[in-house]
């Protein structure tokens, strides 16, 4: 076929595309749906901005009108006060009114100095608060305002808003309509004046005397979270006391409810500061609260409880641009983000109280309407996108059917030229080439025609390069070596030699270890000796080499024996240098870095030592002072208030010590320290002793315990007493912190295949099973970092770390709502046998005080312990190791009380010179160290400390040893 008759490749495929116009029908397609897809968006946006000023009308039009159906519903509250607090006025000045016999039958006095009514009979409750003594107490009074129950009764029947009517005087009298036990709910000694309902009607806060509403606050009788209508009833100038209507939040809330609030949103009440007074249920999930449901009557009537902080708006965020529209008077609608969603929230002022009702409508209820048709659009785009994508499914059929055609006009050539290429492959380099219409193709299969002759001649040459090759790859390394033992030379590569600078190739072995760093030389000399002599047939050594300039690089040596004489020694050795100075470089770092890692763990030994004493020393003076306190304000009534005070104080530094301790601990067994003294322990008394340190706490939180008995016969398990105790006692802990109100406690055993399990239960609310994965990780709480349960999460990771470390192993098992398990598996062990332990020999009280030396370089902590046992003995104090060795040597004490932790040196000094000294050897020493490193203590026993404590200490600790350190009975 002629050259000139043949079409390139390139011309031929875009000929074929061109005529089926693909472009333009893609394009116009395209433009067609987007327009029609743009101006359903445009319809949708003006729709939009329609509904949303219609929208915005309407809400501020509902909101003021509710608003005063509120407002007209408060004033409804408001007439009956001021009747009330007319009648109750005329009543407390109406003297000659006599009660009848029932009246007075009803009023008893209790043994606590309390008057109340004890029956009903259709009248008001009646109570005298025992904080205003018997003798002070006006009986009349109380009796002559039985006249006002059937207005109290008529008032509370005729509005269904009003839940209770009352009068509070100034004398903590109190007068309740519909009836109640008020000693069940009432403490014996209430202060009525103390609480809001009372002194916000006071001159101070009311000077014009008007009616005013309290904020929402929790009725200390019993009903709940209410607010009230409240009004003074004054004699002259005299506040004689407070009436008040109060209206509960509950009721509040069903008004708030059958408010009509268009686009199903719902209302809720705000009073002056912000605060919520009333939020429906609908409110409380956008704003993650629960309706008034976290306090107890009992706080109630012992203090003044407001609605939480929580329920403030300003504590809300999102709610900030709402609060500043409202102060800034710009209208009453404002768009918020609340509950995840945008809201629209508008308010209206209720004359009467100052408080804002509140709409709150979900702008997607309001555009439910404007989206549906704006989805049924966008349905119809999708419809003609899916019938584009139809059309051109066929299209392409089409096209795929034209493209077989043309594939036809390739592929035989193609499949000719495939041929050529296989032959190529199997050796055959000069196969036939086929015949193509297109250019490309017949010029290819020239081309492979050209390559198989060129491919002929580079495979001759790869062969003859294999063959030098094999030669090269025998030896693949930085350098060859070889070893002439007859010769006693040395032959090297040509790159070995410009490498290091030498003057030939082949070297005497002398000079070639001239080279040889010093260090090395003769330890590389032996090695080739011993390798000559001996039946080994690989040789490797390292040594450093020098260079022409003198620097040395450190080379691997491996060689094979090639040639041995008759006698076994080796004759021709030969082998590679490698340069492994780079390695070595790494291995010295590697040194280095483990050096520091070592000093960093000694650092923080060091860290560790140190943070023991520097928190241990102040919390000893606190803990110490605060016991002293207690002390003496046991069996005073005078100081029991001091005594309460003081026994505070001891738990909070006693929980201080124990975070310390955790803290320590879990430090100590992370880093691998902490040694245990396993033995085998008796779980009953254990766990006895346990239930019997937490039976105050438990009784405090209104908690029942439940025990299982003591084995029979002694069960053991092989573990360290005290820390399985303090593994027990933790977990009892959190039982009695997460538990529900008067839950139970239960703790137990049971005997396994593999040992023993302890195990602790509570009733609690359980644990999901995401929470038990992250239950052991230190510092998480699980979401109660903010709640007021102490706590700082390294517990329970302590106990895990410690069950391991005692061979054993801990667990939980938990269900929402139902209460969790936790256990810890130790392996059983037999009972060994205690030795006995003699009885303490009685000595006779001595007729002066002992002399004491205390040496303690802290002045709080002398002073805690000269005060601890003043009336047992003569506590002088040494604030130095040169102090107190001087003292020693002064005079000989009856008890050396001895820190560790001295400002010139170390206590151990002052325990060794006593020792030492035949004078001082029979001495009692009680060591007093904020140290709580176990191997510094027990080297301090070692070396003759009679008797070791940790600070804080137990005042009562330190003088039962103290005692019996001196002879002398507790």
């Amino acid at each position: 076929m002629p050259r000139s008759a043949r079409t390139p490749l390139r011309q031929w495929i875009w000929r074929a595309f061109v005529q089926s116009a693909l472009i333009p029908l893609v394009l116009v397609e395209s433009v067609l749906i987007t327009a029609y897809l743009l101006t359903n968006s445009a319809i949708r946006d003006a729709q939009v901005d329609y509904l949303q000023q219609s929208a915005l009308e309407d809400l501020s039009s509902a909101v003021q009108r509710e608003g005063k159906v509120i407002d007209v519903r408060l004033q409804s509250i408001e007439v009956p006060t001021r009747l009330f607090r007319d009648a109750v006025g005329r009543a407390l000045q109406d003297r000659s009114f006599k009660p009848d016999q029932l009246e007075r039958d009803r009023h008893v006095l209790s043994s606590d100095g309390v008057l109340y009514t004890k029956t009903d009979n259709g009248r008001a409750a009646s109570f005298y608060a025992s904080s205003t003594p018997v003798e002070r107490q006006d009986h009349d009074k109380a009796l002559r305002l039985s006249q006002v129950d059937p207005l109290m009764r008529s008032i509370r029947e005729a509005n269904p808003l009003v839940a209770a009517v009352y009068f509070n005087s100034w004398d903590s009298y109190n007068r309740i309509f519909p009836f109640f036990m008020t000693p069940e709910q009432y403490p014996h000694d209430m202060v009525i004046p103390n609480y809001n309902f009372y002194y916000l009607a006071d001159a101070k806060h009311n000077p014009q005397r008007k009616m005013a509403w309290t904020d929402v606050y929790l009725d200390p009788a019993g009903l709940g979270w209410m607010m009230s209508a409240i009004a003074p009833v004054y004699r002259g100038d005299f506040l004689e006391g407070v009436v008040g209507l109060d209206i509960t939040v509950g009721q509040m809330l069903s008004e708030i409810g059958d408010l009509k609030v268009p686009w199903q949103g719902y209302a809720m009440l705000v009073s002056r500061d912000h605060s919520i007074m009333a939020l429906p249920e609908a409110g409380e999930r956008d704003f993650g609260l629960r309706e008034l449901t976290r306090y107890s009557y009992e706080e109630a009537v012992r203090r003044e409880v407001l609605k939480p902080e929580d329920f403030s708006l300003t504590r809300h965020r999102e709610m900030q641009p709402l609060l500043d529209a409202m102060a800034a008077g710009k209208g009453n609608v404002q768009e918020v983000e609340l509950g995840g969603r945008k809201q629209l929230v508008a308010w209206s002022e209720i004359p009467q109280t100052g408080w804002r009702l509140m709409m709150v409508v979900d702008e997607a209820n309001i555009f439910r309407e404007t989206n549906r048709l704006a989805e049924r659009y966008q349905q119809i785009g999708y419809l003609l996108i899916a019938g584009l994508a139809f059309f051109y499914a066929l299209f392409f059929a089409w096209m795929w059917s034209r493209s077989r055609r043309l594939s036809n006009e390739l592929a035989q050539p193609m499949a000719g030229i495939m041929g050529m290429m296989q032959r190529i492959g199997v050796g055959d380099f000069r196969p036939p080439a086929p015949t193509s219409r297109i250019a490309e193709l017949q010029a290819l299969a020239e081309a492979v025609q050209l390559s198989g002759s060129q491919l002929q001649a580079s495979e001759e040459e790869r062969l003859e390069a294999r063959r030098n090759l094999d030669l090269v790859l025998e030896s693949t390394t930085e350098s060859l070596w070889e070893v002439d033992a007859g010769s006693q030379s040395i032959k090297m590569s040509g790159r070995f030699v410009k490498r290091f600078g030498l003057r030939s190739d082949h070297l005497p072995l002398n000079e070639f270890n001239d080279r040889v760093h010093p260090d090395d030389v003769e330890r590389a000399r032996r090695l080739r000796l011993l390798f000559s002599s001996s039946e080994q047939d690989n040789f490797d050594a390292e040594y450093r080499f020098a260079d022409a300039e003198g620097n040395y690089a450190w080379l691997l040596s491996r060689g094979k024996v090639l040639e041995r004489d008759s006698d076994g020694h080796a004759l021709l050795v030969a082998g590679t240098h490698v340069d492994i100075t780079r390695l070595k470089e790494v291995e010295e770092e590697l040194r280095l870095a483990t050096r520091e890692a070592q000093a960093a763990s000694q650092a923080k030994s060091r860290f560790l030592s140190s943070m023991s004493h520097e928190l241990r020393t102040p919390l000893n003076a606190i803990n110490g002072f605060a016991q002293l306190i207690g002390l003496e304000a046991e069996g005073r009534e005078d100081r029991k208030v001091e005594g309460d005070y003081a026994h505070e104080i001891v738990n909070a530094s006693r929980h201080l010590t124990s975070l310390v301790d955790d803290i320590l601990d879990l430090s100590s067994i992370e880093s691998r320290r902490q040694q245990l003294q396993l033995t085998p322990v008796d779980i009953g008394p254990l766990l006895a002793s346990c239930a019997e340190l937490i039976q105050p706490e438990l009784q405090a939180r209104r908690l029942q315990l439940q025990q299982m008995p003591p084995p029979e016969p002694p069960l053991h398990v092989l573990a360290d007493a005290r820390r399985l105790r303090q593994v027990v006692l933790n977990l009892l802990s959190n039982a009695m912190k997460y538990n529900s109100p008067q839950g139970m406690v239960s703790m137990g055993y049971e005997v396994r295949a593999a040992g023993v399990r302890l195990w602790v239960a509570d009733s609690g609310p359980g644990l999901s099973p995401e929470q038990q994965a992250m239950l052991f990780q230190p510092f998480q709480r699980l979401g109660r970092e903010n709640s007021t349960i102490p706590g700082t999460g390294i517990g329970l990771v302590l106990c895990r770390e410690l069950a391991e470390l005692m061979g054993g192993e801990m667990g939980v098992s938990s269900a929402p709502d139902v209460g969790s398990r936790f256990w810890i598996d130790l392996p059983s062990a037999a009972e060994r046998s205690e030795a006995e332990v003699p009885a303490e020999p009685e000595v006779s009280e001595p007729q002066s005080l002992p002399e004491v030396l205390c040496v303690e370089d802290h002045p709080a902590c002398l002073k805690v312990l000269q005060e601890g046992l003043r009336d047992l003995a003569d506590v002088r104090g040494a604030g130095s190791v040169g102090r107190a060795v001087t003292m020693l040597e002064a005079s000989t004490p009856a008890l050396l009380l001895l820190d560790l932790d001295l400002p010139d040196g170390d206590g151990l000094e002052v325990l060794d010179f006593v020792r030492g000294d035949a004078r001082l050897a029979q001495t009692p020493v009680l060591v007093v160290s904020a140290a709580v490193d176990e191997k510094l203590l027990a080297e301090a026993r070692r070396r003759g400390a009679d008797a070791c404590l940790s600070k804080p200490v137990d005042l009562k600790q330190v003088r039962r040893i103290a005692l019996s350190l001196l002879g002398q009975e507790a």
